[in-house]
């Protein structure tokens, strides 16, 4: 059986595609957005700031959870989400390591 389009890439490229695929949506960047202004936030908050629908919002935060950029914690009968700033951190480095200058080495 041949070898599947992913398996020709590294794993580090294949992490980063599976971030930025979680990230390339406007409502997810918006999201991201919204718990960097103001820390966490639960659902029914960002329903109300972007004026989507609460099982869009959702499906949107359950992305951002299965790659890890947010996080949540039950408060009460909510749950609150905050980003994790330590996976932010390590996206970040990996979008800043795509553009590496001539001379450096790429993935």
């Amino acid at each position: 059986m041949g070898l599947t389009k992913s398996e020709i890439f590294t794993a580090k490229q294949n992490k980063i595609a599976t971030m930025l695929k979680a990230l390339a949506h406007p409502a997810r960047i918006a999201i991201i957005q919204q718990l960097t202004r103001s820390e966490h936030c639960i659902c029914s908050d960002l329903v109300e700031d972007l004026g989507l629908a609460q099982p869009t919002i959702s499906q949107h935060l359950k992305e951002l959870k299965n790659i890890g950029i947010i996080k949540g914690c039950v408060e009460g009968k909510s749950i609150s989400y905050c980003i994790d700033q330590k996976v932010w951190l390590q996206v970040k480095q990996e979008f800043d390591g795509l553009f590496a200058t001539k001379g450096e080495p790429i993935g």
